[in-house]
């Protein structure tokens, strides 16, 4: 909860009717107002599942200002999954689009960050810093080191993106033993540094992502062009002890 805005509430899902409202939540951001599709959405109950919800643990944020809505006043979501989630369900769920080895391989304690969005009418303000708080309390009680998922500009039409994909591996590329990489052959060519608009590739990198870049992220190599989701993703990668000071703090709760 944060002091100056108590409506806001962050808890771990507990139930399925609580997944299912992170799962209504998904589909009014993905489906309805991006455009995606795929075998797990219920147009029918107007839910985007998939078979990695059943063993993950869901971040909920709630307004109770809302709780009577088809929501249940769930605004934002966040599903994590830790190594015992993945290994339940067969793998991460970035593995279908990213190379994990590096980060696999690395001895690392990993926290898969995915399908997370908030409703429309919560973005721009305290809703993503009461979600980060509610994330950094799971990220200190699992002793997390490395945070990753895949993050999305909107549409497929990679030369529309070169400016910031470009912008991005030049200056936030992972060090090598943390880099991914992209199971995608592309054929896009990066643009060389003193080519890149950059006041134009950061006008079009998505607000999550720079949040993410704010914090200290850095990316993968590649893209993954989701043609059913309709993005183009990059694989983001936080290190919890580099994370800078604009965030929450990522570390353990004191005990009581």
């Amino acid at each position: 909860m944060l002091q100056n805005a108590p409506q806001l509430q962050v808890s771990l899902a507990q139930s399925k009717d609580e997944i299912r409202a992170a799962q209504r939540l998904r589909y009014e951001v993905f489906v309805s107002e991006l455009g995606g599709d795929g075998a797990g959405v219920d147009h029918g109950n107007r839910l985007e599942i998939d078979a990695f919800d059943d063993h993950a643990d869901h971040l909920l944020l709630r307004d109770t200002r809302q709780a009577d809505t088809e929501t249940g006043g769930v605004v934002g979501v966040y599903r994590l999954m830790t190594a015992s989630h993945a290994a339940a369900a067969g793998g991460f769920y970035s593995a279908s689009e990213f190379d994990l080895s590096s980060l696999l391989q690395g001895g690392l304690t990993l926290l898969e960050l995915g399908r997370s969005c908030l409703d429309r009418d919560h973005r721009g303000g305290p809703a993503l810093m009461a979600l980060w708080q509610g994330l950094a309390h799971y990220v200190g009680d699992h002793d997390i080191d490395i945070l990753f998922g895949t993050a999305s500009f909107h549409g497929t039409d990679l030369t529309k993106l070169k400016h910031p994909i470009s912008h991005l591996h030049a200056a936030y590329l992972a060090p090598d033993n943390l880099r991914v990489t992209s199971n995608m052959q592309s054929d896009m060519s990066l643009l060389p540094p003193d080519q890149i608009d950059r006041k134009a590739a950061m006008r079009d990198t998505p607000a999550l992502i720079k949040s993410y870049l704010k914090l200290g992220g850095m990316i993968g190599q590649g893209v993954y062009v989701d043609h059913a989701f309709n993005t183009t993703d990059v694989c983001l990668i936080l290190d919890t002890t580099k994370i800078t000071s604009n965030a929450p703090r990522f570390a353990p709760r004191p005990s009581t």
